[in-house]
């Protein structure tokens, strides 16, 4: 037995090492990605791969990582101590070919005690298109570099050839190396960290409060769970197309609840596609851990512990469980953001004052160009302009917050220095009027933006995503957010809609992006909404009230 004043201090003290961790990561990087739009996660897992801490970040990035553990400990089940180890391979363990993951063991004595890790998505992995998103990838082999579990370094020493390897086969080596760097010190820190708390407490100590951390989750989610009601629960969700010759692919959740379990029944989704929007094991595992997270208390501690009472069922060969080989490198927002939705669809009923209306769905442009005031090639991702987040019992969404899969943990980054980075102008930035969803309680509002390229010579843009036909999913009689609408204005030339799959988009200097993202879904009935806070939205000329000409 341990006593809970020091588990409390312990859970606290990992926790805060995750935090700090984040920071270092955040402050070190060099691309945009990472050091503004934060693309990353941190978590702490035991030697068991089970996942103890981690810090606010991107749930489908932690989600996943225990299943990257188990596919290290199985290539390596003696890792060395001061080695740096790496995979980003979505078939062992990784989330998408973009998101690399560092490890570093952390030892008391010689036994293994933590895996300090870090999960980031890097601007470029190599493949055939910039930016790491390729909507005509048919097959991985054309999503970029795939990396197996392996250990970067000897006996601490960074291996020279293979990161010279590595870096060779993106388009940015530099950044490369230098958000690489970031990843092994914030990985190193929690080492350091760790071994003082290991120092302190003694490793028995430690290991013991482990056990009782995960416990106390575990009691936590099943208290709650359980005053859910029993029954058998159907919800689906729907992706627009593949970007070849699917439309309209269904994820389906069959949800079973009974006493303090949840059983997630995927197993009924569509088959695998050619395009880049199934998912693998890892992420599916994440997604679905991520929406029972969303419907447990905000307090709770987000660790192995929380999840014990859920069991997942899967069918290999489906848009959820693609079969080795298959492109997916959109899978982290999509179909991501799909098995939430559905998975919240079908609990809604069940627990109606925990469930939220649809998150926006995620649609990325990558511009590749050249910046006339230094000559440089350049890299840039969008992430202004995000959609809208559902609403809930407690009140109306959050506008522009973004998607499911990241819950407000991707941030757009400071406009002003987006302009002075890049060659573009941010002509508007804005709330999108009647983008949300209605209901009782109604989705947040996407986001307006004009985009103005400044670039030496046409850019080349990619998009990548989801939701121009298929909105973000109201829920208990709320209405869906509007869709997507990106325009692409050139010079001389009629609009353009641009679609959410589409490679090699020609963008002539002067050219204006016009993105209009779509709201979130709304929650309860329309007619239950307060007059008072529809009369707040017209005022603030973002929604009309009805009847109103």
């Amino acid at each position: 037995m341990i006593d809970p004043v020091t588990v409390a201090v312990l859970q606290n003290r990992l926790n805060a090492i995750a935090e700090e961790m984040g920071e270092a990561m955040l402050r070190t990087a060099y691309s945009q990605i990472l050091n503004s739009s934060r693309d990353f996660s941190i978590a702490l897992i035991d030697p068991r791969c089970r996942l103890v801490a981690q810090a606010d970040h991107i749930p489908v990035h932690v989600g996943a990582m225990p299943w990257a553990a188990r596919a290290l400990a199985e290539r390596f089940p003696n890792p060395s101590l001061n080695d740096v180890y790496l995979l980003n391979d979505p078939y062992r363990g990784g989330s998408h070919l973009p998101d690399l993951t560092v490890f570093v063991p952390v030892f008391a004595d010689r036994t293994l005690m933590f895996w300090s890790v870090v999960r980031a998505h890097h601007s470029d992995v190599g493949g055939a298109t910039h930016g790491a998103y390729n909507p005509a990838a048919t097959e991985i082999y054309h999503e970029g570099l795939r990396i197996p579990p392996m250990r970067l370094t000897e006996d601490g020493v960074i291996r020279e050839d293979l990161l010279e390897m590595l870096a060779l086969n993106v388009r940015h080596p530099r950044d490369f190396r230098g958000d690489l760097a970031a990843q092994i010190g914030a990985a190193k820190l929690g080492e350091q960290r760790l071994n003082a708390v290991i120092a302190e407490f003694g490793a028995v100590t430690v290991g013991a409060a482990i056990e009782a951390m995960l416990d106390a989750a575990e009691r936590h989610a099943r208290a709650i769970i359980a005053a859910w009601q029993d029954g058998t629960y159907d919800g689906e969700a729907v992706l627009d197309d593949d970007g070849f010759d699917r439309k309209n692919i269904v994820v389906r959740a069959r949800v079973i609840k009974h006493g303090s379990d949840v059983t997630v029944d995927l197993s009924g989704s569509d088959p695998q596609v050619t395009g880049f929007i199934n998912s693998s094991f890892a992420n599916t595992q994440s997604a679905v851990a991520m929406a029972i997270a969303f419907l447990l208390d905000p307090d709770i501690t987000k660790n192995e512990g929380a999840f014990r009472p859920l069991t997942v069922v899967l069918k290999e060969g489906t848009v959820v469980w693609a079969k080795e080989g298959a492109p997916v490198t959109m899978c982290t927002s999509h179909c991501s953001n799909e098995i939430i939705e559905a998975i919240i669809v079908a609990l809604a009923p069940a627990c109606p004052e925990r469930a939220m209306g649809g998150w926006g769905r995620r649609l990325r442009i990558a511009l590749n160009g050249t910046d006339p005031r230094n000559g440089r090639r350049f890299i840039w991702h969008m992430f202004q302009a995000r959609p809208g987040g559902g609403g809930s019992a407690a009140g109306d969404g959050f506008s522009t917050i973004g998607e499911w899969h990241s819950a407000g943990g991707i941030k757009f980054g400071s406009i002003e220095v987006a302009e002075e980075r890049f060659p573009l102008v941010f002509e508007t930035h804005e709330f999108r009027p009647d983008s949300a969803g209605d209901g009782s309680h109604r989705g947040g509002y996407g986001g307006d933006m004009r985009l103005r390229v400044e670039t030496a010579g046409p850019a080349l843009a990619n998009t990548a995503g989801e939701g121009i036909v298929h909105g973000a999913r109201g829920v208990l009689g709320g209405c869906d957010g509007a869709p997507h609408d990106y325009t692409l204005h050139v010079p001389g030339a009629p609009p353009r809609k641009l679609k959410s799959k589409e490679v090699g988009v020609i963008v002539p200097p002067g050219s204006v992006i016009h993105v209009l993202s779509g709201g979130g879904g709304g929650w309860g009935t329309p007619a239950g909404r307060d007059p008072a806070a529809r009369q707040k939205d017209a005022a603030e000329a973002l929604a009309s009230v009805p009847g109103d000409d």
